[in-house]
């Protein structure tokens, strides 16, 4: 029987739902009923919730398991006398939304799915009313899950809703409104890449509607073996593939979603691609101008070229902890404060504007764009040219260490501390103190102008060396100087920097 525990991923769940490449399955129908009913009564008890009867949607992505787990979730919920909102292909923006769009009214909104992960994954994120659940709630919600699941009866009601629909329309009405125009993307050719996700429907419920010419999308239709690329705009052959369609269609934009639509990205006219660093310049250049002054929260490993980009346009930056929850949390944080706040963003492209709930909604981040492209053409602009002082580093680099042992969190932070020693004996090596998660270090001199960054992985057995510089070459000078130290510990597999080194 499958220890619910061990599939918490932060503050979703997230398994192995198909059996396949030597994973056993261990989220299937049968995990999902526990689950369920570990829902219901965390909804019953943590949020006190006591209407009758509780009213819960369901949504999945293209994944080919998701209708198995749907289906578990729906039994189990019926037997509780829930009334179930079964929203088939759906978004997991679209699932916060049916807890606020009036004409669903959802007391808790399920999404299925696992974002980028390989097909044979799937998972379940959830949101009432007040937000998305944080890890304390996927706590809970697995320990009151039951061990045995016997159904005889099922007393509750089921109905289908369109939430997609609904979701495409608010977007439309918010972009129209914002632009003073009815139809905003008039003479503007779009091209959208769903990666075979659930984000096919924003080509003709957005983009159409709005005017634009959407010929050359591709991938739009839903296929949850993915067989065309990895959905995930921080992957580099999917941020290739919208690349190409955009240079071979001559689009003025495109458009990538990952398999859920909580992720964007984008390409310009010329090709440049906007994800990453770029991503958050372009939103920060936008929140800045209706928000000046005002302080943006990103996660840590971000360039240090965008701090000053930020600094350059009257802002400020927060560098925060990975992890989207964290960053819209710390978010939450400086607002309540009194500190404004508008934007939460991670360089994987988790992006929540205040003004849209803090939700971390890819088709929202698109829509923020889209607003903007009118003024923009009126003022012969392009995107591109927001970013236009944002300096890029001449080189990028990432290496994940495994961390061995039982313990291996308490092992890799041992390594953060030795380093932080290491550091200080280094003429040319300079603590960061603008660094909230790891270590962050300045390099100078004949090292060049750069900085290393060394974190645990959120999730994973993982520490992560991410080293930037604007010299080329300079970067395996670093990871030279680096290497003799993180060869003292025998629980550090080093062989990913060994082979860079070679």
């Amino acid at each position: 029987m499958t220890e619910l525990k061990n599939l918490q991923n932060g503050s979703d769940i997230r398994g192995v739902a198909i059996s396949a490449e030597g994973f056993a399955a261990n989220l299937t129908s049968v995990e999902a009923k526990r689950i369920a009913l570990g829902i219901v009564e965390w909804l019953k008890r943590d949020k006190n919730m006591t209407t009758t009867p509780l009213k819960i949607a369901i949504g999945q992505d293209s994944r080919l398991s998701g209708p198995e787990i749907k289906e578990g979730l729906a039994e189990a919920f019926l037997s509780e006398r829930v009334l179930v909102i079964d929203t088939n292909l759906s978004t997991t923006p679209a699932m916060f939304m049916a807890t606020q769009f009036s004409e669903i009214d959802a007391d808790c909104g399920i999404m299925i799915t696992a974002s980028h992960l390989p097909f044979y994954y799937n998972g379940i994120k959830l949101f009432t009313k007040e937000g998305g659940a944080e890890h304390a709630d996927i706590e809970a919600i697995l320990s009151y899950a039951p061990q045995i699941v016997e159904i005889d009866n099922m007393f509750g009601t089921r109905q289908e809703c369109d939430v997609i629909s609904l979701y495409a329309a608010d977007l439309v009405e918010k972009i129209i409104r914002e632009t003073g125009l009815e139809k905003p993307l008039a003479d503007f050719h779009i091209v959208l890449d769903a990666g075979n996700g659930a984000g096919g429907f924003f080509a003709v419920k957005v983009l159409e509607v709005l005017g634009a010419n959407t010929s050359g999308s591709q991938f739009l239709e839903p296929d949850g073996r993915f067989p065309n690329h990895i959905p995930n705009p921080d992957n580099k052959e999917a941020m290739k593939s919208i690349q190409e369609a955009v240079l071979a269609n001559q689009a003025d934009l495109g458009v990538i979603f990952d398999t859920d639509v909580d992720r964007a990205a984008v390409v310009d006219k010329s090709g440049q691609v906007i994800n990453r660093n770029n991503l958050i310049a372009v939103l920060a250049s936008i929140v800045l101008k209706s928000d000046p002054g005002s302080v943006i929260v990103t996660n840590s490993p971000t360039s240090s070229h965008l701090k000053e980009f930020i600094e350059s346009l009257g802002g400020k930056q927060v560098r925060y902890l990975c992890g989207y929850r964290n960053v819209i949390n710390k978010a939450i944080e400086l607002n309540k404060e009194g500190i404004n706040t508008p934007l939460a963003i991670e360089t994987s492209g988790h992006a929540a504007f205040r003004e849209n709930y803090f939700l971390d909604d890819g088709a929202y981040v698109i829509a923020k764009i889209l607003m903007l492209l009118p003024q923009l053409r009126q003022e012969n602009k392009e995107l591109g040219d927001l970013i236009a002082t944002l300096k890029q580093p001449k080189e990028a680099q990432e290496v994940r260490f495994k961390v061995l042992g039982e313990d291996y969190r308490h092992n890799g932070e041992a390594v953060i501390a030795s380093l932080y020693d290491m550091v200080a004996t280094h003429p040319n090596f300079e603590i960061d103190p603008d660094n909230d998660e790891g270590i962050r270090v300045n390099v100078t001199d004949n090292y060049g102008s750069g900085w290393f960054l060394l974190r645990m992985s959120l999730h994973e057995p993982l520490l992560v060396l991410q080293v930037e510089n604007d010299e080329v070459g300079k970067n395996h000078l670093v990871f030279e100087t680096l290497q003799p130290f993180f060869e003292r510990f025998d629980y550090l597999d080093t062989t990913t920097l060994d082979n860079i080194l070679s």
